[in-house]
């Protein structure tokens, strides 16, 4: 299939389509006049790399993983990295998430106090 229609059944733009393959994620056939052809893989594969990016990981880390993938978008073969790799990625989430909470408790804070100051108006 061409790129067209492989955007269309993946919901992921042409565009991006292109920047995975520049960054080494898809491998698509070429055909003699150097058009693009996607298979059936490539829409599985396009899931797969959006899912991981949802999750966090980025295009590098995904790259990695790619030879660990199976054609069920969230399972991967037994791969030596993948334990590693996901460990690693899931303590990066765990430590945002507990500087993401930290802050929202001094915004709560912050607003807290605001709400309870009494306002002063300045008039001329």
């Amino acid at each position: 299939m061409k790129i067209g229609k492989l955007s269309k059944l993946s919901g992921v733009s042409q565009r991006m389509i292109r920047y995975y393959e520049e960054q080494g994620l898809l491998s698509p056939a070429r055909s003699d006049s150097n058009y693009r052809h996607y298979s059936n893989d490539d829409v599985c594969r396009l899931a797969r790399i959006r899912i991981l990016q949802e999750a966090g990981l980025t295009l590098k880390v995904i790259h990695s993983l790619l030879p660990c993938m199976t054609d069920d978008p969230l399972l991967f073969e037994p791969c030596a990295l993948v334990i590693d790799t996901l460990l690693e990625e899931k303590q990066k989430l765990e430590d945002r998430i507990k500087v993401l909470s930290e802050s929202h408790a001094i915004l709560n804070s912050h607003l807290n106090g605001l709400r309870s100051e009494p306002r002063v108006v300045v008039t001329d």
